[in-house]
């Protein structure tokens, strides 16, 4: 299995364990990940302003760069999955955007959406498959106590994203059971940290992440897994309870047997 590969700012600094991890488990698993060249930032957040064009233009380089090479685009990081397959939508079903963001980028031929998006939980599900992920496991998880921390970027809008039910979403249960561990589901697993308000209202944020942590807690967790940096990063720094919060790469490579060798580097 070959993809184009698109892994964004933060995974080459204070989130690159989520990246290293995954590449080590990626190779054990038979995925061939070709990082994209010269990959610009997406920008963190989607414009919402409809007329907005010049902070998607990295994303649709990156999105024609996969299509010109033949292969879906996969992203970790859950704001970069988010910002590039808004735009990807954006450039299928906006006739504006999609003329002018190929009017500025003047590719050979214009890019009009065909690239298939996928973040890598989705290839775990979708391509290799639990059940296959569950016979690769050398280090089962047995006993481990887990929560999905969802937040908001992956699941909405539901519509555009189409990763999982966004009030129900089984997806990050699925793959902790297929490592061994135990999965806890809490009421506060699809809701925002908060993240993108903690400098503006750090009060407000910090309430939400103690509701997150507190759920969490409450239903038995003993660690929260999340794909998103922001939301580690967040949930960790803003709650009063210390129940720690990792990315779900770092419990992938723990059960194929790679983590050590990614710690050691």
């Amino acid at each position: 299995m070959k993809y184009s590969y698109y892994p964004g700012c933060t995974l080459r600094t204070k989130a690159k364990k989520l990246d290293d991890y995954m590449r080590a488990s990626a190779r054990v698993l038979g995925i061939e990940l070709e990082e994209i060249e010269n990959w610009q930032c997406c920008g963190g957040v989607y414009p919402l302003s409809s007329d907005e064009i010049a902070t998607k233009l990295s994303s649709v380089r990156a999105l024609n760069e996969a299509k010109e090479k033949g292969q879906d685009l996969v992203t970790l990081c859950s704001a970069c999955h988010h910002v590039i397959k808004r735009v990807n939508d954006d450039m299928q079903n906006v006739e504006d955007i999609r003329t002018r963001a190929n009017n500025y980028l003047k590719f050979d031929e214009p890019y009009k959406g065909e690239t298939k998006v996928l973040h890598f939980l989705e290839i775990l599900r979708d391509e290799i498959g639990f059940d296959k992920l569950k016979e690769k496991v050398v280090n089962p998880l047995t006993g481990k106590k887990i929560g999905a921390y969802y937040g908001c970027l992956l699941l909405r809008p539901s519509e555009i994203l189409a990763f999982d039910n966004p009030e129900n979403p089984t997806i990050i249960e699925e793959f902790i059971r297929a490592l061994g561990a135990e999965a806890v589901i809490y009421p506060y697993r699809n809701e925002c940290c908060g993240g993108y308000i903690s400098l503006k209202a750090k009060d407000l944020s910090e309430n939400m992440c103690n509701n997150i942590v507190n759920s969490a807690d409450g239903f038995g967790a003993e660690m929260l897994i999340t794909a998103c940096p922001l939301c580690q990063y967040n949930v960790t720094k803003n709650s009063e309870k210390e129940l720690p919060v990792i990315y779900f790469t770092e419990i992938l490579a723990e059960a194929l047997g790679v983590k050590e060798e990614v710690d050691a580097q």
